[in-house]
């Protein structure tokens, strides 16, 4: 069976093997630092298919013919077969377009979903890996007894449990050389089972399909196809014994994929054909009533009972050589507690201090002595786990992106498919366990959300928001336009200087909050763009962590206003076009009639203006008062339409005061023949037409802003609108001084409505 697949999928080992040769990666036995590395049969195949071919073979199959019949029992085969080979399909398809690491299902899910997804699945799958070694114990034991009914069931687990960690502490070499034994002695006992015509006459009543009159269990008083499907599936549930290994192998990419298919393939042939066997040699009643009909109608009793003891001791086994290396792949990406010593390795390669815990896990575990409550649970573990790497091919093969490349191809039908039966066959066999599964995965991805995994590899999650964004942009292209409604500030910060971002990291976090967004662009000279480039990238990662969206970019080599009015002309072009410019004003004066070329232009390029006039003194004080200024003219012209010059001050006060949860104060300078009456009204006006809360206060000044001062009007920041034609930059730092509080001039672009 492997030379068959070998067949199917030698173009795609001809590409492994050129590229491994392109990229000097020895395919030797012994890697570089000596380990040793197995290869497709010995790291794969054989431990994948004697978990498959396991004790439900040996004691639940004849079950399942008899309630089933034989049409029925191979209809589930099948179904069950199914999903489980989708699934390897899938696997088969993404270990050929990544280059995979220890903890085989751990690495390929972390590498497309991140590590917060990888661990959240991880840690279960290696619960689940070592209490199944436990699992695999009990099953030993009952075996044993069948056989030495008088021996103590718990000395039975213990020295099994002995014999299996001495292996596993030798090596993993060691563990698959004692699994080619056992290899022998399941190929025995199916030998000695096809042979039981022999001794036994052919059974003329075969039942195509069967009645499921149930298990000596519940009295034989009934079962369903589902019933029997839930007692069948987990005989399939094995299919990551070998990608377990996927840190040890010599070539992942080939192995994988060769061993699991072939493993699979050849374990469904000889699953049907022992349920067409076992319809010849007993009857539908015997089959339900008997679980050791295969040991007692094989040709040789003692080869079919070494059988059954040698798939649950191999099983177990293998779980307790898969487990640690999983737990050594979490540790290793830090996920766990005590990640240094756990993701130690000897000078073989094997992570003994994975293996010891693992170890205590399930002796802990054997000391239980009845794993029955939560053995649903692991099964469900596996089956999340076999889902996610469904979901994982599903995503990469939708992006349709460059990066995903596999050269085992498979049609978008097989995750899709493979998917929809992990989660049908979850909800089948227990749909109250399932939600408890699925509940606890959910728990562990949002404790690891927590943490913050900084990694430098990337995943497949920026590309599906990505994927997201464009698809999103397209949809929005087709509405009507409706920036007005849409108005979030989106500046663009430029940064002659790094101080002159640095300085002003408060108000641009105020102003971003919650959902606006920072471009950073430097201009740095020759030879300096790097120095630049990692200030920027400083100030850029502490918006992030903020939660505020940044990106930054340098511009080397150019005129500061030229290369300003580029870049702001270049962005138009973009989805997420920025809408306002911010300029901070420093000590440095140079670069003030630059700075008003910018705002004189702004307009023309459909940008507002924030012009942030810091008072050094107290900066932005308390964060508590927010004072609105506006001159009665403009309160003179409100009527249903916006305001010509007032919008970008209004919402930027609300903003402001939302994010602040400060008190916000509107301030209109009257002149001496102003009617303070009219204009009273026309602020509640303008409070109803642009909702301005109810609490914000009034004060109507008569004598302008310095009879306001002179009254000890100073807010934490002070916010007026300024016009294309009044700026005076001079002027504007001579008013922070008059007023010694902090002031934050606004230019409309006319693109904002407070009205809106």
């Amino acid at each position: 069976m492997p030379r068959l697949i070998d067949k199917i999928v030698r173009p795609v080992n001809t590409a492994i093997d050129s590229t491994t040769k392109r990229m000097g990666t020895s395919n030797d036995a012994e890697s570089n630092n000596g380990h040793k590395k197995f290869g497709t049969f010995q790291g794969v195949f054989t431990p994948t298919a004697l978990t498959i071919l396991g004790v439900i073979m040996y004691l639940r199959e004849g079950w399942v013919v008899g309630n089933a019949g034989v049409g029925g029992a191979i209809l589930i085969i099948l179904l069950a077969s199914g999903i489980t080979f989708f699934t390897s399909l899938s696997m088969s398809s993404i270990t050929t377009n990544i280059r995979i690491k220890a903890g085989g299902a751990f690495s390929i899910i972390s590498q497309s979903l991140g590590l917060e997804a990888g661990g959240a699945i991880g840690i279960p799958l290696y619960l689940a890996q070592a209490f199944a070694v436990a699992l695999y114990i009990f099953g030993f034991r009952e075996g044993w007894l069948w056989v030495f009914p008088t021996h103590s069931a718990l000395i039975i687990d213990l020295l099994a449990f002995g014999l299996i960690f001495g292996i596993a502490h030798i090596s993993a070499d060691f563990a698959f050389k004692i699994q080619y034994v056992v290899l022998a002695i399941i190929v025995g006992s199916l030998v000695s089972i096809g042979m039981a015509f022999i001794n036994q006459p052919v059974n003329t009543d075969i039942q195509i399909f069967g009645s499921y009159k149930g298990s000596p269990e519940n009295n034989f008083s009934g079962s369903n196809f589902w019933l029997v499907f839930a007692v069948y599936f987990p005989a399939v549930t094995g299919i990551m014994a070998g990608a377990n290994m996927s840190g040890d192998l010599e070539n992942p990419r080939q192995s994988i994929p060769n061993g699991t298919l072939s493993a699979v393939i050849l374990c469904t042939f000889i699953y049907i054909a022992l349920a067409i066997l076992l319809a010849l040699i007993a009857t539908p009643e015997e089959l339900i009533s008997n679980y050791n009909i295969l040991i007692e109608r094989a040709f040789w009793s003692p080869i079919v009972l070494a059988g059954l003891l040698g798939a649950t001791f191999s099983s177990a086994l293998s779980s307790l050589v898969g487990a640690p290396r999983i737990m050594y792949a979490l540790a290793e990406n830090n996920i766990l507690i005590q990640n240094k010593a756990l993701s130690k390795i000897d000078h073989k390669g094997e992570p003994k201090n994975s293996l010891y815990i693992t170890s205590i896990l399930v002796l802990l575990a054997l000391l239980v002595r009845d794993l029955n409550a939560i053995a649903p649970i692991l099964t469900m573990f596996f089956l999340i786990t076999y889902a996610m790497i469904n979901v994982v091919v599903l995503i990469e093969q939708g992006l349709s992106q460059v990066s995903f490349r596999p050269t085992f191809k498979v049609p978008i039908v097989v995750p899709l498919v493979g998917a929809i039966g992990c989660l049908f066959a979850m909800f089948i066999i227990n749909a109250t366990v399932s939600f408890i599964a699925v509940g606890l995965v959910m728990g562990g991805y949002i404790l690891l959300m927590q943490k913050k995994f900084s990694s430098t590899q990337g995943d497949a999650r920026s590309g599906l928001f990505n994927a997201m964004a464009e698809w999103s942009a397209k949809i929005v292209n087709k509405l009507p336009e409706a920036k007005e409604r849409s108005w979030q500030p989106n500046m663009v910060v430029p940064a002659h200087h790094i101080t002159d971002v640095v300085r002003s990291y408060k108000i641009l976090f105020s102003l971003a909050k919650p959902k606006g967004s920072i471009k950073l662009i430097g201009f740095a000279e020759k030879g300096r763009k790097l120095t630049m480039d990692k200030r920027l990238e400083e100030v850029k990662t502490h918006f992030m962590e903020a939660g505020i969206s940044c990106t930054q970019a340098v511009v080397e080599g150019q005129n500061f206003l030229t290369g300003m009015i580029s870049s702001m002309q270049a962005m138009k072009a973009t989805f997420f076009t920025p809408n306002s410019i911010f300029l901070s004003l420093t000590d440095d004066k140079s670069d003030d009639e630059e700075y008003q070329v910018l705002i004189e232009n702004s307009q023309n390029l459909d940008y507002g203006v924030y012009l942030y006039v810091p008072y050094e003194k107290l900066g932005l004080g308390l964060e508590k008062t927010i004072d609105l200024w506006i001159n009665s003219e403009e309160l003179s012209e409100l009527s249903e339409k916006k305001p010509k010059h007032l919008n970008l001050a209004i919402l930027t006060s609300y903003l402001l005061q939302k994010n602040w949860n400060a008190t916000l104060r509107i301030n209109v300078l009257l002149k001496d023949t102003d009617d303070e009456e009219y204009y009273r009204n026309q602020v509640k006006n303008l409070k109803i037409l642009a909702r301005i809360p109810k609490s914000a206060k009034v004060n109507l000044w008569h004598g302008g802003l310095d009879e306001a001062i002179k009254a000890g009007q100073r807010g934490d920041i002070n916010i007026t609108y300024i016009k294309a034609e009044e700026v005076s930059m001079a002027e504007f730092r001579q008013k922070g001084q008059h007023l010694q509080a902090s002031i934050l001039y606004t230019l409309d672009s006319g693109i904002e409505n407070a009205f809106a």
